[in-house]
């Protein structure tokens, strides 16, 4: 198997993983860890992964000084409060809904780019944007029949929060991605995230009566601490580094169909029509925006 293909799989299997963790979160919040306490067990597995990489193959391990002040805003972002936010709205909203309004990323990018970086705006660009938009706001007050939220409206509104807090992750992360290399960048994002998600989640972690927990909680917990964080970015990464962001970007389409199936299968949420039409409309509104884009201006829309 050539590295083409690899990379391929890699990008494939990266958001595979991504969509089924809109599911499996569900099977172990609020009921066994709270959100945030879920959040903790995350950030603390992962970036010790990540250090544990590191160990293996040791690189120059720091940042320099003009470079901190972007680093803890890149964790704020796109570790803390796009985190935190995602697994709280969906532990109240449901799977297909939550992987339905992530596809906003690529449209809040576009929004934070122009704001930013001045870059320009065009008319499939504003079309596409209007289109996501629509679609988005007409999903979140879609009244829910079927699934499993307790507070659809408040987790699609975190939800979107998340998605809007890491498309300002991405626009703020390329400059660093053009000096570090990217697992270098994840691991010290990781590591100042972790540090901040304690604040808001160590109380919520040590509620957590682990003696109660069973083989397929533990399960779930692995693969969304191990799997859907620490090695669906390294897939990422992989795929990026042979194929590029922008080839690698267009996976992140191929979310809510995955989840969908996932969550309709195994946890019987409903694909109505209704839901159907809307995630057009944001199929729709994120193919426009992202038309004749540069691959540089697509720096990795890849899920938390």
């Amino acid at each position: 198997m050539n590295s083409n293909v690899k990379a391929h799989v890699a990008a494939m299997s990266a958001n595979l993983i991504f969509a089924a963790n809109y599911s499996i979160v569900k099977l172990v919040t609020p009921s066994i860890i709270k959100p945030f306490g879920l959040n903790v067990l995350r950030a603390l597995v992962s970036v010790t992964m990540f250090w544990g990489l590191y160990l293996m193959k040791p690189s120059t391990p720091g940042i320099r000084k003009k470079d901190l002040g972007r680093f803890v805003i890149c964790a704020a972002t796109g570790i803390v409060i796009n985190q935190l936010l995602f697994i709280k709205g969906l532990s109240l909203t449901t799977s297909i809904h939550a992987s339905l309004l992530s596809l906003g990323t690529p449209v809040f990018i576009t929004i934070i780019a122009a704001w930013l970086l001045r870059e320009q705006l065009t008319r499939n660009k504003i079309a596409g944007l209007i289109l996501a938009i629509a679609g988005g706001t007409l999903l979140i007050s879609t009244k829910e029949s079927t699934g499993n939220g307790s507070d659809i409206m408040l987790g699609d509104t975190l939800v979107l929060i998340n998605a809007i807090s890491y498309g300002f992750f991405l626009v703020l992360v390329r400059p660093l991605m053009k000096s570090y290399s990217p697992i270098h960048v994840l691991r010290w994002v990781f590591t100042l995230g972790t540090v901040m998600i304690l604040l808001f989640g160590w109380n919520q972690f040590l509620e957590v009566k682990w003696d109660t927990v069973n083989s397929s909680q533990w399960i779930a917990l692995a693969f969304i601490a191990i799997g859907a964080t620490f090695f669906a970015y390294l897939l990422n990464i992989y795929s990026i580094k042979v194929l590029g962001s922008s080839a690698t970007g267009t996976y992140i389409y191929t979310q809510p169909v995955f989840a969908a199936v996932i969550a309709a299968l195994f946890f019987g949420e409903g694909i109505t029509v209704i839901k159907i039409m809307l995630a057009l409309l944001i199929f729709a509104g994120v193919s426009l925006v992202n038309v004749n884009m540069k691959d540089q201006a697509e720096v990795e829309t890849n899920q938390e």
